[in-house]
C-alpha cells in the first residue's frame, strides 16, 4: 500500500532541510517491518510544496510502526510540526493494473545489461 501526503514548507525551513531529516526518519522506518521505501518529489512551479510517498505491505503493517516509532522518528515528526504543513492525501492499495509504454520493458532491460 501507499501512504501519500502532502508538504508544504513554511518560510524559514527550507525544502533541503526537510529532505535531510526525511532521509533520516526514513532509514530508521525502514528497518520495520513491512516497510517497502520512501520517496519525495517536488511539485513542479511550487518549490516549497513536495508530495511524500510511503510504501508499505500492508496498512496493518504502516498501522503498526506508529505504535511502536522510534524516539528519533518521533523527534524528527515533531520538529517538522513546526515548520511544515502536512495534509493526508490518503493511504491507496498497490495498482490493480498498470498500463505502460511498450518500451518500458525493454529499456528497463537494457538499461541494466549497460
Amino acid at each position: 500500500m501507499k501512504f501519500i501526503f502532502e508538504v508544504r514548507v513554511k518560510p524559514g525551513y527550507s525544502v533541503e532541510e526537510y529532505a535531510e531529516a526525511w532521509v533520516r526518519a526514513s532509514e530508521v522506518i525502514q528497518q520495520t517491518p513491512g516497510a517497502l521505501g520512501t520517496r519525495l518529489h517536488r511539485k513542479i512551479g511550487e518549490p516549497d510544496t513536495l508530495l511524500a510517498i510511503a510504501s508499505w505491505e500492508s496498512k496493518a503493517a504502516r498501522d503498526a510502526k506508529d505504535d511502536n516509532r522510534d524516539e528519533m522518528v518521533k523527534a524528527i515528526m515533531e520538529k517538522h510540526a513546526r515548520f511544515c504543513e502536512f495534509r493526508l492525501v490518503g493511504e491507496f492499495e498497490e495498482p490493480e493494473w498498470e498500463v505502460l509504454p511498450p518500451y518500458a520493458s525493454s529499456a528497463a532491460g537494457s538499461e541494466a545489461s549497460d
